[in-house]
């Protein structure tokens, strides 16, 4: 038997046709002496027919299938008996009578129901990785990724951009994350570092002329795991010679724009994309990737907390903190167990406490209702927006402290009032990031984003004065609450490079065994550059509505870096790690 068609393809007009038809036996059921299975395929699903007075050899096979048996069936499509058509299916208007049939291979019963959308524990689904990739979500799943990544290939094709491969093994290079070290057998005691990003390729890809670069790059980064990380994830990486910050934004908006609307499985919630500086966000969202799909801002109430007395907050403020807010709206009727959980959440996230006040119908209530004098309290009130049946949350503590514990708990309030719809996708930008940030372990100043951003040009005397208040060249694309990339204008003379490498504490010598060949190549003839990265795997998870990169990924890793199908990582023969000049001792212990 020769398959001749998908199990998603066959329509009314089909009626008549001798048809073949090989996947999986998604249902099976028996009626009235005739036996009924729901042949499975990537395309869909058919409904057959097995009758013994048509065919009692096909009729003895069907009766012997399970679920997940591979199956081949040859028969005529034909309309189904009226009132039986299942107009949820898009094949549901036929079916096909079975005259012969043929188990390819029988299944052993599958550890959990693959043919509905069930909750199973996660680890048996990544043991079982290639049964949950049969699950009609998972294969949308793996569909929408390729659809999002077929329409970018093809929209930076029509403008232009060639598609180039970078290196896997680099040189190991200081900076970001920690990166994957890979020994060399060719070059004993010496190692490949796996790429954070392509950041240095695409830079010598704009001095060699490309001019417009783009890869779906594969990246790695040595890091701990959560729900939207993984060490080996997918970017759309993207540079672009003679621009400035202005292209690369209206670039990549204009291909997110593209991209929503073509695939049509999201709405977008704006257009143009809203901008934000660094300070703005953190300010008015406590986060430098503020989730805009609903409300509730923070508020500075610094100084109304000046006049109040209340020691919490003048305590704060005398030690050169803020005191901010944020409205609940309708929780004032929040229990003490409701409010000393919020009081801890707030904790975790590094706050000291947490003051309230509920807006009750009569009066204002809580512990600041009893510390503050009613003109005051009507002040903050209106200061937050709040209306009664609000509950108002205050933290006082160091500025950054207070933005980001109630930038947590704004996200916290939001999930519980559900006000984060998944169908709308609210992207923004945030740009002006600061250039440098303090590390206290070195005693040095560190990049904040990497050592290859440019800086503002009006900032650029700070690098001799005060690099903290010097901002870069910098912006992050943000949606719903997740940071979907981020790029930069990039250093393209080699004077300006050197000056970073020294600011951030790297000697000249040090500056040239690790980036030599990158201050060389600006020597000769480097263009103005730019450009942005996005994570492909966060993308396609908002753009199916969830809430794990895991989801996305055919095969990903654990929280802890394994993969429960393979067994990876695992250990090497000793034999394998003489041949590759590594030794591997016990923790704690030093090798012989």
């Amino acid at each position: 038997m020769q398959k001749t068609h998908t199990c998603g393809e066959l329509r009314a007009q089909d009626a008549g046709k001798q048809v073949v038809l090989m996947g999986w036996v998604h249902r099976r059921r028996t009626h009235g002496g005739l036996i009924f299975v729901d042949l499975r395929d990537r395309w869909g699903l058919t409904q057959l027919v097995f009758n013994p007075s048509v065919s009692p050899d096909a009729h003895r096979v069907a009766n012997e299938c399970r679920l997940e048996y591979v199956l081949a069936a040859t028969g005529t499509v034909q309309p189904r008996p009226a009132g039986t058509e299942n107009p949820s299916l898009p094949t549901g208007a036929v079916e096909l009578v079975v005259e012969r049939a043929e188990v390819l291979n029988p299944a052993r019963t599958p550890p959990f129901d693959v043919n509905q959308d069930a909750e199973v524990d996660e680890s048996l689904r990544l043991r079982y990785r290639y049964l949950d990739l049969r699950r009609e979500r998972m294969r949308d799943n793996l569909i929408l990724r390729h659809r999002a990544i077929k329409h970018i290939r093809d929209w930076l094709d029509r403008r232009g951009f060639l598609e180039v491969e970078t290196p896997i093994l680099v040189k190991e290079t200081p900076g970001g994350a920690r990166e994957f070290l890979v020994p060399s057998r060719l070059n004993p005691g010496e190692f490949y570092a796996l790429p954070q990003s392509p950041q240095q390729y695409k830079q010598l890809l704009m001095v060699a002329g490309v001019e417009r670069y783009f890869q779906i790059a594969r990246c790695f980064r040595d890091e701990d795991l959560r729900a939207e990380r993984q060490p080996e994830f997918t970017q759309l990486d993207v540079e672009m010679s003679f621009v400035d910050q202005e292209d690369v934004l209206a670039l990549t908006e204009a291909l997110m724009v593209d991209l929503v609307e073509g695939l049509g499985v999201r709405r977008l919630a704006r257009k143009p994309f809203p901008r934000l500086t660094f300070a703005e966000a953190m300010d008015r969202y406590g986060s430098d990737k503020p989730d805009m799909r609903f409300g509730l801002l923070l508020a500075d109430v610094s100084d109304l907390a000046e006049k109040s007395g209340f020691r919490v907050f003048t305590g704060a403020l005398a030690e050169g903190g803020k005191v901010k807010g944020i409205r609940a709206p309708g929780c004032a009727g929040y229990t003490r167990s409701q409010l000393d959980e919020l009081t801890r959440f707030a904790q975790a996230r590094g706050g000291r406490g947490l003051a309230t006040l509920a807006i009750a119908a009569d009066e204002p209530k809580g512990p600041l209702a009893r510390n503050l004098p009613p003109e005051l309290l009507a002040e903050m009130i209106a200061r937050l927006e709040g209306q009664p049946g609000d509950l108002l949350l205050f933290v006082a503590d160091r500025p950054e402290v207070a933005a980001e514990a109630l930038g947590e708990l704004r996200l916290e309030i939001g999930r519980r009032l559900d006000l984060m719809p998944r169908d709308v996708l609210h992207f923004c930008w945030v740009t002006d990031m600061p250039a440098f940030e303090w590390n206290p372990d070195r005693q040095a100043y560190q990049s904040k984003h990497h050592q290859f951003t440019s800086v503002v040009d009006e900032d650029r005397p700070l690098l001799h004065t005060d690099p903290l208040k010097a901002r870069a060249k910098q912006y992050d694309l943000v949606c719903n609450g997740y940071e979907l990339g981020g790029g930069s204008i990039r250093i393209h003379r080699r004077d300006d490079q050197a000056q970073v490498f020294r600011l951030i504490g790297m000697s000249d010598g040090q500056a040239q065994e690790m980036f030599g060949h990158l201050l060389e190549a600006f020597e000769f003839g480097t263009p103005p550059h730019g450009g942005i990265a996005l994570g492909i795997d966060r993308l396609t998870m908002l753009l199916a509505g969830g809430d794990t990169i895991r989801e996305m990924i055919a095969f990903p890793k654990t929280q802890s870096g394994t993969e429960l199908m393979t067994g990876a990582p695992s250990p090497a023969s000793p034999e394998r790690l003489r041949e590759l000049h590594v030794q591997v001792t016990p923790n704690g212990q030093k090798p012989a």
